[in-house]
């Protein structure tokens, strides 16, 4: 299931040769000790949880604040896993064409690290399900352009993507991991971290919006030509224009508040029944089902979930789930950041820290687990408010 989403500025740039390198090898050194201390599995899943990701992607030096904290530090991740596969952890999938590679790319890697076929092909239906469910069934205003899935070798497997809001020049993340639950595109987020919530939100993930899915996926599976005369009766009374077919009644009222999350898209898509008739024939028989469908994206999928609202008032939610806000001084600071905060980028103390964690490992490798125990006790120290909770003392 979904476990978080995290809201971050879109920002230009590119990390240095150097410290791309040091990077690298923070990060080989922490989640190699985290795989020794606890298993392939025990990183997927804190790879899942944002405010963990956000303080690994601290820890490894990158920018708190930045869209490059998803970007950067899961490509960093993925050349780290891609050279060390005895650590029973792979990464597939990317930014932009490198997302689409994902299914075949879990396949290959997942049978790499000797994963179970069946967790593997798991992934594979809960790639697909994800970026189509965060990309469609909650319209919050971003636009997925990187997806990546975390599989282990134990079997467990987590997703990490992120969408972008050009316009605002905010990009938002969004977590799932393993299982997906009966009903997987029904309220997958049970934390969602944000920097800001959005007001022209679109939600049929929400439970506010059982009722909803159900119309909507009755009329999916009605007569094309019928839902487009009712697609495109609504999208008129939205714009103030009562079609002379139309006999129903619409308060003005209920046309004036669902102009304020439906006005962006002011007239059907062209191509919607085309989709219409595809979803009809293939007659869907779940929200899972019909998202899946080839060609339903979020404008089809919007002009469905307005006819439900509008015509036969059944309503979505419109409420932000993203419900937590970020703080980057609740997270991880190691050696120093990109960006300069709270210090900058400190090679000298980055390479102290990578040395001790190598030689930590090492030890521990060879029966002498002082370090790792160190390590442990140094985290008894810390406040467990604001951070990760599911790490095993």
């Amino acid at each position: 299931m979904g476990v978080g989403v995290a809201e971050l500025p879109l920002h230009g740039g590119h990390v240095p040769r150097w410290m791309a390198a040091y990077m690298r090898r923070m990060a080989r050194a922490i989640v190699a000790v985290i795989v020794e201390e606890y298993g392939p599995g025990e990183l997927v899943a804190r790879l899942a949880d944002p405010f963990w990701f956000q303080a690994f992607n601290n820890a490894i030096g990158m920018d708190w604040d930045s869209s490059g904290s998803t970007t950067v530090t899961l490509g960093i991740l993925r050349q780290v896993l891609d050279e060390e596969p005895w650590l029973g952890v792979a990464i597939a999938g990317g930014k932009g064409l490198l997302a689409r590679e994902a299914p075949r790319e879990i396949r290959e890697k997942g049978e790499r690290i000797g994963a179970p076929s069946s967790s593997i092909e798991e992934a594979v239906y809960a790639s697909r399900l994800a970026a189509k469910t965060d990309n469609v069934l909650l319209l919050d205003g971003y636009t997925l352009y990187h997806h990546a899935v975390i599989v282990s070798a134990e079997g467990r497997w987590a997703i990490v993507q992120q969408g972008m809001n050009p316009e605002e020049r905010l990009a938002r993340r969004y977590h799932w991991l393993a299982p997906l639950p009966p009903t997987p595109t029904l309220e997958p987020h049970s934390s969602i971290a944000g920097a800001r919530r959005e007001e022209a939100v679109v939600d049929a993930t929400s439970r506010r919006s059982i009722e909803a899915r159900k119309t909507i996926l009755d009329l999916a599976r009605e007569k094309p030509g019928r839902v487009a005369r009712e697609i495109a009766a609504a999208y008129a009374l939205l714009r103030g224009i009562r079609p002379l077919t139309w006999t129903g009644r619409v308060e003005k009222e209920r046309i004036r508040v669902l102009s304020r999350y439906y006005r962006p898209q002011e007239k059907p898509p062209r191509h919607i029944e085309q989709v219409l008739r595809k979803i009809y024939e293939l007659q869907p028989g779940s929200m899972e089902e019909l998202v899946l469908v080839e060609g339903l994206g979020p404008a089809v999928f919007r002009s469905l979930a307005l006819v439900s609202e509008l015509i036969y008032g059944y309503e979505i939610s419109h409420e932000d789930p993203a419900n937590t806000p970020l703080d980057p001084f609740r997270y991880a600071y190691i050696i120093g950041g990109k960006d300069g905060v709270p210090f900058a980028f400190d090679p000298g103390l980055a390479e102290e820290v990578v040395r001790f964690l190598e030689d930590a490992l090492e030890r521990a490798r060879i029966g002498e687990k002082d370090r790792l125990r160190a390590l442990r006790r140094l985290r008894g120290l810390l406040p467990r408010e604001g951070f990760y909770e599911g790490a095993r003392a």
